[in-house]
């Protein structure tokens, strides 16, 4: 799979306030997406940092930068942002080191046309600069985004909020690389960027900065995998132990290893099943543990996200 991803982060300006967590922050995307978490190449990355006057970044050295990553016909082409933004009647811009006014910097509607003519199947747009809900309309009043098939857009704010900064990094940018580090996986390991969204949304209250997510896709990609809090082994086994979605699974005191007539056999199964208990897949039925329900000769059943990867199991979809 071609993955490309551009990383950009401005601390520096000539002619506007400097930043401080700016390229701090693109280190750390760099850093979450370059790989999985078993250590395997994911995004090849470029980093662009403007950290000074020797290395800063221009209007256009952003743009031909933009212009070839959304040039390929990659799987996924993910650019990411921190940074000034700013915004006017006609609609939103990054501003680069070099930008006199707001208006000098990079257009979004530039940049988003750029994606929505992109030939990967995926194109993915996060910023966190302020502002950049504006992200995909047309103006600043304009509530209807107009992206294309493929095209997803993540930013830190909506069109009137800043994007803050917290101990030299940015909130947004905060949760984000924590959601790609594992905080949004599946019980399959994989990071999706709805996903990624809703563990942002639920990280800030509101009365907050509220991120904005806008999406026009057919089907979920997957940004990074990490490593899944159960095997898919054991996962795959929740079919075999519950005949449907509503089984009861009933129990006895030989599951339990600590029993006087452990069946070595049963606690096998029972470990497997303590396992999914911990991710919520399976919970004891008239019993607070599962080590009650067996030596009670209670029951357990599956959950409803449990109910949910039974079908995804029995389905053949996993």
């Amino acid at each position: 799979m071609s993955r490309k991803a551009l990383i950009v982060g401005i601390d520096y300006y000539e002619h506007a306030n400097p930043l401080f967590g700016c390229v701090n922050d693109a280190h750390a995307v760099n850093s979450a997406l370059e790989r999985h978490a078993d250590g395997t190449r994911n995004f090849a990355t470029k980093l662009l940092t403007g950290t000074g006057e020797a290395n800063s970044i221009s209007r256009r050295e952003l743009r031909n930068a933009a212009q070839e990553l959304f040039a390929g016909d990659d799987d996924i082409a993910l650019f990411y942002f921190a940074g000034h933004g700013y915004i006017e009647q006609v609609g939103g811009y990054l501003i680069c080191s070099d930008s006199e006014d707001g208006n000098d910097g990079l257009s979004l509607n530039e940049l988003v046309a750029m994606a929505n003519d992109c030939n990967a199947k995926s194109r993915i747009i996060v910023l966190d600069s302020c502002h950049s809900g504006i992200a995909g309309n047309a103006k600043p009043n304009d509530e209807h985004a107009t992206i294309n098939i493929g095209v997803t857009i993540l930013t830190a704010s909506t069109v009137k909020q800043y994007a803050a900064e917290v101990d030299n990094s940015g909130l947004f940018t905060t949760l984000f690389v924590d959601a790609l580090n594992g905080g949004a996986a599946n019980l399959l390991g994989e990071v999706t960027p709805g996903a990624v969204y809703a563990h942002i949304d639920q990280s800030l209250g509101p009365w907050d900065q509220r991120p904005l997510f806008k999406t026009n896709v057919t089907t979920f990609t997957s940004l990074k995998r990490v490593q899944p809090p159960i095997s898919l082994e054991k996962l795959k086994k929740i079919r075999q132990y519950f005949e449907s979605r509503g089984h009861e699974l009933p129990l006895d005191p030989s599951f339990e290893p600590d029993s006087p007539n452990p069946d070595e056999k049963n606690n096998e199964i029972f470990a497997d099943l303590q396992e999914m208990v911990k991710v919520n897949l399976v919970r004891p039925v008239g019993e607070t543990h599962m080590y009650y329900a067996a030596m009670n000769s209670k029951s357990c059943r599956l959950t409803v996200l449990g109910e949910h990867y039974w079908k995804l199991v029995d389905a053949d979809i996993i």
